[in-house]
C-alpha cells in the first residue's frame, strides 16, 4: 500500500550494525562490542532513558559520508515498504555540540535525499528539529546557522524531552521560523498531557502535531483538532516501548481515528522501537482490530497531512485509490 511517513528521526534509524560499522571506521569507542549487545541495551523506562542511549549512539556520526550512509539505509528500507513520500527529521544540535559542522550534517543527508529521488522512486522533505531540553537562545543560533541551507529545509520542528520543556519556551524562535516561511511542527502530548498540545497550537501556531496521543484527555481540544483537521503523526511502537501505553491493545489510535482526527501511522525511531512503518501498521491493526477501510484512511491521512503541494498530494492519493480498488 502506498503511504507517506511524516515522523521519522534520521538519527533514530541508525541500526546497530551500521552504528558499529561507522564507529569502527571513525575510531569511536562504544559501550557495546557488537550489534546484538547494543540491541539488548534497548530496554527503555521512559523517553529520557531512550534519549541517553540515542545520543550515545549518534557519537559515531562524524563525516558527511556517515550521514549519507545513514539516510540512504533508511530510504532504501522505506522504499521497500512502499513509502512514497518521507518527511525526515534531523537534530543538528546533537552533532554541532560534538564539533561537527552543520554543513557536514546537511550535505550528507541532502545528498542521500537527492539520490533517492532518482533511484528509489520516492519524494522527500527535510525538517530540522530544535532540541527542547536546550535553551531558546541555543535554538536561535542553530536556526541562524541553517538559514544558508533553507533551500534544503522545508520545516522547523521541536523534539527531545517534553517534560519541563513546554512549547512556550520556544515562542520567539517559532515566530521567526514562520516569518521566514518555514512550515512548523512540534512534538507534544507524548510525555506531557493535552495542555502541551494546546500550548503548541496556540503559542507556537504549528501546522502539525507530532505524537499528540494525549490530546484525548481534553474533549474540547479534540473537537478543535477535528474541526481544523490538524494532523497528528502517531507512532504506535514508540508509544509502547516508551511506556506511554502499557500495551498495543491499550493504545488509543483507533479511538482517535473514529473520533475524526487526522491521524497517521509513523515509525519515529525505528532502529530502537522494533519496526519501521509497515511493522507499525501491522501491529496496530492486529491489536486494535482495524478494518481495511481504517488502514486505507490512515494512509490517506498521511498524504493529506504532508507538506506536499496540492497537485503532488492528489497524485499520491490517486495512486492509493487505485491500490484500494485493484487489490483484493
Amino acid at each position: 500500500m502506498p503511504k507517506a511517513e511524516l515522523h521519522l528521526h534520521i538519527e533514530g534509524a541508525l541500526e546497530p550494525e551500521l552504528m558499529i560499522e561507522i564507529g569502527r571506521r571513525n575510531g569511536v569507542e562504544l559501550p557495546w562490542p557488537d550489534a546484538e549487545s547494543a540491541r539488548r541495551a534497548y530496554d527503555f523506562r521512559d523517553l529520557q532513558s531512550f534519549l541517553d542511549i540515542y545520543y550515545r549512539a549518534t557519537s559515531v556520526l562524524i563525516r558527511e559520508e556517515d550521514f549519507y550512509d545513514l539516510t540512504t539505509a533508511y530510504l532504501r528500507k522505506a522504499a521497500s515498504q512502499h513509502v512514497r513520500h518521507a518527511e525526515v527529521f534531523f537534530d543538528p544540535q546533537t552533532h554541532t555540540a560534538r564539533g561537527i559542522a552543520i554543513e557536514t550534517v546537511i550535505r550528507g543527508i541532502e545528498g542521500a535525499l537527492r539520490d533517492a529521488h532518482g533511484n528509489l522512486n520516492l519524494s522527500t522533505k527535510l525538517i530540522m528539529c530544535i532540541l527542547r531540553h536546550l535553551s531558546e537562545r541555543e535554538g536561535m543560533e542553530i536556526f541562524r546557522q541553517a538559514l544558508p541551507w533553507r533551500r534544503s529545509i522545508t520545516g522547523i520542528g521541536l523534539d527531545s524531552a517534553e517534560r519541563n520543556n513546554p512549547p512556550s519556551k520556544f515562542r520567539n524562535l517559532f515566530e521567526l521560523a514562520r516569518r521566514e516561511g518555514f512550515m512548523t511542527v512540534a512534538h507534544a502530548g507524548e510525555e506531557e498531557g493535552a495542555a502541551s498540545v494546546r500550548e503548541a497550537l496556540d503559542i507556537l501556531q504549528i501546522s502539525r502535531i507530532d505524537h499528540g496521543v494525549r490530546c484525548m484527555e481534553d474533549e474540547r481540544l479534540v473537537a478543535e483538532l477535528v474541526r481544523r483537521q490538524i494532523p497528528l503523526t502517531v507512532c504506535p511502537l514508540s508509544n509502547i516501548r516508551l511506556r506511554v501505553f502499557p500495551s498495543m491493545q491499550a493504545h488509543n489510535l483507533k479511538r482517535m481515528l473514529q473520533r475524526g482526527l487526522c491521524v497517521s501511522i509513523n515509525s519515529d525511531d525505528p532502529a530502537y522501537f522494533g519496526g519501521y512503518v509497515n511493522e507499525n501498521y501491522i501491529e496496530a491493526a492486529d491489536a486494535l482490530g482495524f478494518e481495511r477501510s481504517d488502514i486505507v484512511q490512515l494512509a490517506r491521512n498521511s498524504f493529506i497531512a504532508s507538506s506536499l503541494d496540492t497537485i503532488q498530494k492528489q497524485l499520491y492519493l490517486n495512486e492509493l485509490q487505485r491500490y484500494d480498488e485493484e487489490t483484493p
